[in-house]
């Protein structure tokens, strides 16, 4: 927001010099903050009004000094005009560097992305998650490659910011580091937030965003089927910790938890819900949005299980959860040994009560939505367009319509 300027002229009569004149000063508020200068002009004190901020009368003295003030207040007025056409934020310290022809210092782009991130890291597991601090961290350092690789430098002047910089360092990162089309992206919107910071604070004219669309490609997200999901929970494993990760994945299939909101799962988490029977009360980590889940009878027989683990006990959590690094890996193995020819990750447990658990059965995609902690139901839209049963499902109820309107007729005739 830009703020309002004041320009006001007054005496100082504390400095009467030897001749019994006081200096003429000029006062210019911006923000509530003042700059005091003195216009190199002298007046007898008694002829000084301080309602009008004026030399009294009309002789040919008065008309001079006072249409001096007159200039030297519009050249006031003239200087936030030249700011607010240079796109210049109009604060105190712009406005007085403008003033007096101080050359604003040079902003550099590393710093403020370094301060940015300090900033992130410093609200991680309030507002923001470490995965989302470690992204930009990893969009920082390829910032800085591409500043070497095309510049053959270390920083850069944010003013000299613009659309072929974006575009370019876009290139780069699908070419050099090898980037996917939607991994690219999401680093260069990791660097529009940066460039917004600096637009905000007046340090940058010109959006380099203005014309840049980027688009996310649709990824087919990977879940497990019914069969699958039941070769995994009937295998008899005699490994422990298969067993454990087996049951942990498991779990996640049946309430669509990511591994941290597992992870972080205490028995505060479980409340008595609307029918009666057991719920999971939850924010998720990622978004902070609630999610209300009814305890599935799976799900349900795995907590019981594990609620005498030491773990569990000592600590006050539901489940035991390894690391999410071992996890993963474990579920390779799980993988072969149940016959699941799919790159299973704890991931896909989610995707699985998206789509398997809950929309093939019916489940209203609002719920879904609602269940699975989402901020848009637009996100959950994306399991509801790979699930080929359903379409199915839907499309057997109109040809049975079509049947019966043909059937109807048919027997009419």
């Amino acid at each position: 927001m830009n703020a309002t300027i004041n320009v006001l002229f007054y005496i100082k009569r504390a400095k009467i010099n030897s001749n019994g004149l006081v200096p003429v000063f000029i006062r210019i508020t911006v923000d509530g903050k003042r700059i005091d200068k003195s216009t190199g002009k002298y007046v007898l004190p008694d002829k000084w009004s301080v309602e009008t901020s004026r030399l009294k009368g009309n002789s040919e003295e008065s008309r001079s000094l006072n249409n001096h003030l007159d200039l030297l207040r519009n050249s006031v007025f003239e200087i936030e005009k030249t700011m607010l056409l240079k796109g210049l934020n109009l604060n105190f310290e712009n406005f007085k560097n403008e003033y007096f022809g101080i050359e604003s210092a040079k902003r550099y782009l590393v710093p403020i992305f370094e301060d940015h991130n300090l900033r992130v890291k410093e609200l991680v597991g309030k507002e923001y998650a470490i995965a989302t601090y470690k992204r930009y961290v990893t969009s920082l350092r390829h910032l800085k490659e591409f500043l070497v690789y095309k510049f053959k430098i270390s920083d850069i002047e944010i003013e000299k910011i613009d659309h072929a910089f974006m575009t370019d360092y876009e290139f780069f990162l699908r070419t050099k580091r090898n980037c996917s089309n939607n991994t690219a992206v999401k680093y260069v919107k990791n660097f529009h937030k940066v460039v917004n910071i600096c637009l905000a604070n007046g340090w940058l004219k010109k959006s380099p965003f203005i014309n840049y669309k980027p688009k996310i490609k649709e990824v087919v997200r990977d879940y497990l089927l019914e069969d699958e999901i039941n070769a995994i929970r009937d295998k008899k494993i005699t490994s422990y910790r298969l067993d454990l990760v087996r049951d942990i994945f498991i779990f996640s299939c049946y309430t669509g938890l990511a591994y941290i909101d597992v992870k972080q799962l205490k028995k505060y988490n479980i409340s008595i819900g609307i029918d009666g029977d057991k719920w999971i009360f939850k924010s998720r980590q990622k978004t902070d949005v609630n999610s209300k889940i009814p305890i599935l009878p799976p799900a349900l027989e795995i907590l019981e299980k594990y609620k005498e683990h030491p773990k569990c006990l000592n600590e006050g959590f539901l489940l035991p959860i390894l690391s999410n690094q071992k996890m993963n890996a474990y579920l390779k193995e799980i993988a072969d040994i149940c016959g699941i020819n799919k790159e299973l990750t704890f991931h896909i447990a989610r995707h699985t009560f998206a789509t398997t658990v809950t929309l093939s059965n019916g489940v209203p995609i609002e719920t879904v939505s609602k269940m699975l902690g989402h901020t848009n139901l637009k996100t959950t839209q994306h399991y509801a367009k790979i699930l080929d049963k359903k379409i199915s499902e839907d499309m057997q109820v109109l040809k049975q319509k079509f049947s019966k309107k043909i059937n109807n007729r048919t027997s009419s005739l």
